[in-house]
């Protein structure tokens, strides 16, 4: 089973910019889509960018252009660079994997609407000022 801790949030003022971490340790599988989440308090957890095996990336429309999803597979960490935050960024961020695809992931399945996401981290809180 793989785990998944989430570094990386902070506190930033509107416009600023934040890295989140998400170092997977277990993860021998070839193929998966993982994924980063938020919940804000009071509002149901949301998708925010995914990425599969190919590089495949997927973004909820609101960060289309401002944050930008990556896979380091040497490393085995997932990253989420967020520019331009805004305070409705605000909200807890969660690293999750879906590692069910064998021998390979379908194209066009690794989506922010996918479902489910079997492995889950702690998660890392990004707060943003105004």
């Amino acid at each position: 089973q793989v785990q998944l801790v989430e570094s990386g949030g902070g506190s930033v003022q509107s416009g600023g910019s934040l890295r989140l971490s998400c170092a997977a340790s277990g993860l021998t599988q070839s193929s998966y889509c993982m994924g980063w989440f938020r919940q804000a308090p009071g509002k149901e957890r949301e998708g925010v960018a995914t990425i599969d095996t190919y590089g495949s990336t997927s973004y909820k429309d609101s960060v289309k252009g401002r944050f930008t999803i990556s896979h380091d597979n040497a490393k085995n960490t997932l990253y989420l660079q967020m520019n331009s935050l805004r305070p409705e960024d605000t909200a807890m961020y969660y690293c999750a994997a879906d590692l069910s695809f064998y021998p390979q992931i379908p194209p066009d399945v690794c989506t922010v609407v996918h479902a489910p996401f079997n492995d889950w981290g702690q998660g890392t809180q990004v707060t943003v000022s105004s």
